[in-house]
């Protein structure tokens, strides 16, 4: 059986919605999610604040209450039924991340065994295919590139992109 592994920020879980509702409940500053291009979230606040996007990802609780992105619970349940999914996330970065993290995916993704859950620095996974919104991910992996598209990725145009999780089973189921 072929192996998936899919990252979560961005991909699964939307941390950029989170963000903007943070930063717009701190600095009543309309932010929303018309983002340029290959921009990063940080470089459409002023700059004195542009730092904020770090402070919130590091405080505990940041990632529990994340919002799910559309379709991905279903097509991952049923990516289960032909591969052998795994849930890969730079967890190691955020410290604070990895409870809430875990407690995320046992809420929204129970059906994800624990076993298939990877937190890690530096994504070197053995599968066939990844799924990720950051192209830095896909240095050196030898399988198929999935990229899911995120406004930071949208100039990106070496790796076969998919924009909604219906597209990811159009192409995978």
């Amino acid at each position: 059986m072929e192996r998936i592994a899919i990252d979560m920020d961005e991909v699964i879980a939307d941390a950029l919605a989170k963000f903007i509702k943070l930063y717009n409940r701190d600095y009543n500053i309309p932010l929303d999610l018309k983002i340029d291009a290959g921009n990063e979230i940080y470089q459409h606040v002023p700059e004195n604040i542009n730092q904020k996007w770090f402070d919130y990802i590091n405080e505990p609780g940041f990632f529990r209450d994340l919002e799910v992105i559309p379709d991905s619970q279903k097509v991952i349940k049923a990516l289960q039924e032909k591969y052998d999914v795994y849930i890969v996330s730079a967890a190691m970065e955020f410290r604070n991340s990895l409870i809430d993290k875990y407690d995320w995916l046992a809420e929204h993704f129970p059906f994800i065994d624990w076993q298939h859950i990877m937190f890690c620095g530096k994504k070197i996974v053995d599968a066939d295919i990844i799924i990720d919104d950051r192209s830095k991910n896909f240095v050196n992996f030898k399988g198929r590139t999935l990229l899911y598209t995120s406004p930071h990725n949208l100039l990106i145009t070496e790796y076969e992109r998919v924009n909604t999780w219906e597209e990811v089973a159009g192409l995978l189921l």
